[in-house]
C-alpha cells in the first residue's frame, strides 16, 4: 500500500524546519507560564494592578526594543541574536523564578521582554527571506502553527508544575529555552541566512524610510496593528470581563469557547497559507479582515451563550488568515536584510495588544462594554478597506509595487 504521508518541509530550506523545532519548545514554555504567572505575583501580596504589570512589562519592552532588535540582527545576523535572545529570556526565567520579591519578578520579567524581542525580529527576518513568495505564507503556517501547538500544551503542564511550586514553571521554562536557543546555534551554524552580513556578497540592507515609500508595506502596518487590537487587545481585556459580567457565562464555558477558536484557527492555518500564496496576498487579506469584521459584530449583539461559541467559530477562521497575511507582504516587499524594517512590523502589532486594552477601558467604563465593541468593529472596517485597496505583492503577480 503506498504511504501517503507527505513531509509538510520537504519543499522549504533547512532554516524553516529549523525555526518550527525552536519555536516549539519556546511556545510549549510560554504555555506553561501563562496561567501560573499571575499567581505567583499575586503571592507576594500585590493587587491586581500590579499583577498585570508583571504581564504588562514583558510587552512593553519588546514593543519599546523592537527598532534595538532589528538594528542588532543587520549588524551581527540572525544567528547570533536568534540564539543569544532566547538565551536572554531563559536567564531572565531562572532570575524570575528565584525571585524574593514583587519588584525582582516585575524587572526580571521586563528586561526578558527585550531578548524575546530579538529572537522574534532575527526569526522573522530568517523566515521571511528563506523562501520565495510562492511559499512564503505556507512556511509563516508552518511557524505559527507549531507555536499554536505549543500554547495548546503548555497549560496543562503548568497547572501540574503549579500544584508542585509556583515557581517551577519559571524554572521548566527556562530549561525549554535553552533547547531552544542551543538548537538555533548549532543547528544554524551554517546557514547562509542567518550569518553576519559581512559574510554575505551583494546583500542590501532595505531601511525603514524605503520600506515606508512602499503601499503594501504601509498596509501591513495598518492590518496588523489593527488586528492585533482585537484579537489580543480586546479579546484579553474587555472580552472576558463582558461574558462573565452582562452575559453570565462561566469561566469554563468561556475557556471553551476560547478552545474552540484556537482548534478552528489551527485547522485552518496551513489550507490559509496556501491560499494566500495561490490566490494573493489581497485575496486573504479581505477574507481576514472581513470575517473578523463580522466576529465583532457578532460579540457586540450577542445576548445569549450559544452566540459566543458561534463568533469563536467565526473568529477561529478569519484569524487563521490574518496570522500569516501581513507578515508575508513584509516578506514579499524586503529587496534583502531588513531586521529594522521586520522590527518595525513587530512593533506595529505589540503596539495594538498594548493600546487596546488602555482605550477600549476607558470606552467601557464611561458608555458600556457593546459601544466598546462597535468602535473596535469601525476600526476593522478601516482594515477591510486598507485590504481591498492592497497591491498583490507577489513577485509573479505583480508589476510595479504602488507607492
Amino acid at each position: 500500500m503506498k504511504n501517503k504521508f507527505t513531509n509538510p518541509f520537504a519543499e522549504f530550506p533547512r532554516e524553516v524546519g529549523v525555526l518550527v523545532f525552536a519555536s516549539f519548545f519556546v511556545a510549549v514554555g510560554f504555555g506553561i507560564i501563562s496561567p501560573t504567572l499571575p499567581l505567583f505575583a499575586r503571592s507576594f501580596g500585590v493587587n491586581n494592578a500590579q499583577v498585570g504589570a508583571i504581564l504588562s512589562a514583558f510587552a512593553f519592552a519588546r514593543f519599546a526594543t523592537g527598532l534595538i532588535s532589528g538594528k542588532l540582527v543587520d549588524h551581527f545576523g540572525e544567528r547570533l541574536i536568534y540564539s543569544f535572545g532566547i538565551g536572554f529570556v531563559s536567564i531572565t526565567s531562572f532570575a524570575a523564578g528565584m525571585a524574593q520579591s514583587y519588584d525582582q519578578l516585575l524587572i526580571f520579567r521586563a528586561v526578558g521582554g527585550f531578548g524575546s524581542s530579538m529572537f522574534s525580529v532575527a526569526a522573522g527576518s530568517i523566515l521571511l527571506r528563506a523562501v520565495d513568495d510562492s511559499h512564503r505564507a505556507r512556511a509563516q503556517s508552518l511557524y505559527n502553527g507549531s507555536f499554536l501547538v505549543g500554547m495548546m500544551a503548555g497549560p496543562v503542564v503548568g497547572g501540574i508544575l503549579s500544584g508542585f511550586s509556583l515557581r517551577a514553571p519559571l524554572i521548566i521554562y527556562g530549561f525549554l529555552l535553552i533547547v531552544a536557543s542551543s538548537s538555533g546555534a548549532v543547528l544554524l551554524r551554517n546557514s547562509v541566512l542567518a550569518a553576519k552580513p559581512i559574510a554575505k556578497q551583494g546583500r542590501q540592507t532595505i531601511t525603514i524610510r524605503t520600506a515606508l515609500a512602499l503601499k503594501p508595506y504601509r498596509s501591513a502596518l495598518i492590518i496588523s496593528f489593527i488586528s492585533s487590537w482585537v484579537l489580543f487587545g480586546m479579546g484579553r481585556s474587555i472580552l472576558p470581563l463582558f461574558l462573565v459580567e452582562d452575559i453570565k457565562v462561566t469561566p469554563s464555558f468561556m475557556g471553551l469557547g476560547f478552545t474552540i477558536t484556537t482548534i478552528i484557527n489551527g485547522a485552518f492555518l496551513l489550507k490559509a497559507g496556501k491560499l494566500s500564496d495561490l490566490k494573493g496576498r489581497k485575496y486573504s487579506a479581505i477574507i481576514g479582515t472581513s470575517f473578523i469584521a463580522l466576529y465583532i459584530l457578532a460579540i457586540a449583539f450577542t445576548t445569549q451563550p450559544w452566540m459566543f461559541l458561534a463568533a469563536s467559530v467565526i473568529v477561529g477562521f478569519g484569524g487563521a488568515f490574518l496570522s500569516t497575511t501581513p507578515a508575508s507582504i513584509v516578506g514579499d516587499v524586503l529587496e534583502g536584510k531588513g531586521g529594522q524594517v521586520i522590527g518595525l512590523f513587530q512593533m506595529a502589532g505589540d503596539a495594538g495588544a498594548m493600546v487596546a486594552p488602555l482605550v477600549l477601558g476607558v470606552i467601557a467604563d464611561h458608555h458600556g462594554f457593546r459601544p466598546a465593541f462597535l468602535a473596535s468593529a469601525a476600526l476593522m472596517a478601516v482594515a477591510v478597506f486598507v485590504a481591498t485597496k492592497l497591491p498583490e505583492t507577489r513577485s509573479s503577480h505583480r508589476g510595479q509595487l504602488a507607492k
